[in-house]
């Protein structure tokens, strides 16, 4: 998709191993991850990428040829003027001659942030600050290296670097919780993938952004106490509040604007943007031309999807692409749309199967890309020299990723044969690529190929990780396949104890998450409910547990109909599958059909709740963590998408936990955190209270200031460690 990738470095201390089996804590630390690579950058030159050091100190050169260092790019220790400690993150100058360093990041939702940028010239190695005026957020060059456009506190600023980088504001209406220039309001950016909504046109002569206003969405409030890890001294004699702008199911949206600024004139202008009155603008995107910024539309229903090319300087907007896709265009469709100087690539469901359709910048479809009974899951990008697009795809199956070539002869080529999970970095000219390949049972291995596939060298093989696992007495894990009574073919992994007897019965936790389009059952190391393997698994396979993980009906990989299936009734089919899993497993010789418990986060915690309250009494136990407990709770853009609007399905919103709070069956307990930004803490306030007058019993925990991760200090080891003694009470017995 992008020539730019950021991939987490996640570091494995080596601990002593412990003759008890594997430790809760160890887990939540992350002591069991994989090594991986840590923020790597296409260079422009096609034959290097950069990367941050171990230490967070250097940004380091290294040669996509043999994958070794070539030069220091920059050193705190080195760097003369301002002092720093560490380096966050960092974004290159198109020329290569400045580089944003980034410090001091505080989170603001699931993407946004603000830091401290500091500006380094590469030539003589001098550091001096982005603005002294307070914190910046995506900060952006301009394409000829000479501006740099951040936003603070919902206005956009402009640093020219050539004027001994002088600051100047260029819109003054931002005000929070009423206008937004330059990044997104809250749903943008959490239901479309995305923090900034402002492009430098081609000449870097005009700024153009999205303004979202909006006055007339309705607010939130959170009570934000003193809490612990961190400390809030600010609220010690008393709680403060955390107030933002979030849009229920059928509320008010913000509206959506486009607008440009002329540098030199200081001109702003309103572009003629044919966007519905309740509709979005999810994206905009530059182009080669300097007349021609691409701009996105949804309407409401999100079912249509237009790409408009618009003239910043006469705001005039012509349609180049209308796609319209039965019942919902996917958020993928925009996140991995590519715009090269030749050519856009779209990602589109137009014929049941996500597949990829390449067209002119003047919006000609050139050719489909690819085609048949699978879905493309990654988008790398198109090499303009040749028309060669490369992606990746569910070819061999829905649990299987490989990397391809698709070539503009129609012939195409698999560069990773290997079964399992594959995915790719490329450089620029696409003549080399960074493998990274795992499958269920090991952990990634990643390696430098040529343009064919061919490995060049091994960039890690996480033998330290693999070494560390051989010494403990882990289960095995495995994939299964059975059909519901419905005729419905379903997929699911299993992690069978060490010392699996299949005489004996045992108790089973299923986890799931079965929300539209995700995808748990994978030939992946990354899986579980903690990741790292399935390592909270194998640790809950050491307490005597079987563990079973099943995509429903309505998740991804399989094609349009199979996922689509739950529109306007979600949580339905869903939970009648996590059902009918739980019957065939208790028909299963070595499952104990009286012990089965499900667990599951957010959407899974949702349906957790729905499979508890189905009807069928095959659950002894759940646990919901941070769960939505009515849709018409949650917000608008993600909820709209799959059920309309409250007034348009009212019965698709009244199946959910509330209302069938009399129909729950088995022990369970429920889990939230106080400060959650997105599945906020009234979904589970409103559920307890339905379950208090049905005379239904429950446990309850809310972790303080916590958002929708519910980490910090000791949290997550707390959380999970609830969640397992729950299950050792309730289900081993």
């Amino acid at each position: 998709m992008k020539r730019k990738a950021l991939i987490t470095m996640l570091f494995i201390p080596m601990m002593g191993m412990s003759a008890q089996g594997l430790d809760l804590k160890d887990i939540t630390d992350g002591q069991y991850y994989a090594e991986g690579i840590s923020v790597l950058e296409a260079s422009k030159d096609g034959e290097s990428y950069t990367q941050l050091s171990d230490d967070g100190r250097r940004i380091i050169r290294y040669s996509f040829k043999t994958g070794k260092e070539t030069e220091t790019l920059f050193d705190v220790l080195i760097a003369t003027g301002a002092k720093l400690e560490a380096v966050e993150g960092y974004i290159m100058s198109p020329d290569g001659k400045r580089i944003l360093i980034q410090t001091n990041t505080n989170s603001i939702y699931r993407h946004s942030f603000t830091a401290d940028y500091y500006i380094y010239t590469v030539a003589n190695k001098k550091l001096v600050p982005l603005s002294k005026n307070g914190a910046q957020q995506t900060p952006l060059f301009s394409p000829d290296g000479t501006m740099i456009a951040f936003v603070r506190n919902n206005n956009i600023f402009l640093i020219k670097l050539l004027y001994d980088n002088a600051e100047s504001q260029v819109t003054k209406d931002g005000k929070k919780n009423e206008v937004i220039n330059g990044i997104p309001d809250w749903v943008n950016e959490e239901e479309f993938t995305n923090d900034r909504a402002m492009v430098f046109s081609a000449d870097s002569k005009q700024l153009v952004w999205v303004r979202y206003d909006e006055k007339a969405v309705k607010e939130y409030s959170m009570p934000i106490y003193k809490g612990l890890s961190p400390e809030r001294e600010e609220n010690t004699e008393y709680p403060g509040a955390y107030t933002y702008k979030y849009p229920v199911a059928g509320a008010d949206n913000a509206k959506c604007s486009v607008w440009s600024f002329d540098i030199a004139s200081r001109q702003t202008r309103q572009m003629q943007v044919p966007v519905d009155a309740d509709g979005y603008i999810p994206r905009i995107k530059t182009t080669k031309d300097a007349a021609k910024v691409l701009v996105f539309t949804l309407n409401r229903y999100q079912d249509c999807l237009r790409v408009y090319m618009m003239n910043p300087l006469s705001t005039v907007c012509q349609l180049l692409i209308e796609d319209k896709t039965p019942k919902y265009v996917k958020e993928e469709c925009l996140e991995q749309f590519v715009v090269t100087d030749k050519y856009m690539l779209l990602p589109s469901e137009r014929d049941g199967w996500m597949h990829l359709y390449l067209y002119n910048l003047n919006g000609q479809l050139l050719r489909q890309v690819e085609q048949g009974d699978y879905e493309v899951s990654e988008v790398y990008g198109v090499d303009d020299q040749t028309g060669d697009v490369y992606y990746a795809s569910h070819q061999y199956g829905p649990a299987d990723q490989r990397v391809f070539v698709a070539q503009a002869n129609g012939k195409k080529t698999c560069l990773t044969d290997k079964a399992g999970w594959s995915s790719a970095v490329f450089s620029s000219n696409y003549k080399y690529f960074i493998h990274t390949w795992s499958n269920l049972n090991t952990p990634p291995v990643i390696t430098l190929c040529g343009a064919g596939g061919k490995a060049i060298t091994t960039v890690t093989d996480n033998k330290d990780l693999k070494d560390k696992l051989a010494k403990e007495s882990l289960g095995t894990k495995e994939f299964f396949t059975f059909t519901t009574s419905e005729g419905v073919k379903l997929n699911g992994w299993m992690v069978k104890p060490a010392n699996f007897n299949a005489s004996k019965r045992y108790p089973v936790i299923m986890y799931q998450y079965s929300g539209p389009g995700s995808q748990q059952v994978k030939d992946s190391w990354g899986i579980g409910m903690n990741g790292q393997g399935a390592i909270l698994e194998q640790y809950l396979c050491q307490q005597g547990f079987l563990c079973v993980c099943v995509d429903g009906r309505g998740t991804g990989g399989r094609g349009a109909d199979f996922e689509k299936c739950t529109y306007l009734h979600l949580g339905e089919l869903e939970a009648r599958d996590q059902v009918e899993t739980a019957l065939w497993l208790g028909k299963q010789s070595y499952v104990d059909k009286d012990r089965i418990a499900i667990w599951g986060w957010s959407y899974g915690g949702f349906n957790t709740l729905m499979s508890m309250s189905e009807g069928r009494p095959v659950f002894c136990a759940g646990v919901a963590i941070a769960p939505v407990t009515s849709w018409r709770f949650y917000d608008s853009i993600y909820t709209e998408r799959y059920m309309r609007t409250p007034k348009e399905n009212p019965s698709g919103y009244d199946q959910n936990p509330i209302s069938r709070a009399n129909q729950l069956h088995g022990a369970l307990l429920l889990c939230h955190g106080s400060a959650d930004d997105n599945v906020h803490l009234r979904n589970t306030a409103e559920y307890t209270e339905a379950l208090v007058q049905a005379d239904k019993d429950f446990s309850q925990l809310v972790y303080t200031n916590r958002n929708h991760s519910i980490r910090g200090g000791n949290t997550r080891n707390h959380l999970f460690r609830q969640c397992v003694n729950f299950f050792i009470e309730k289900v081993k017995k």
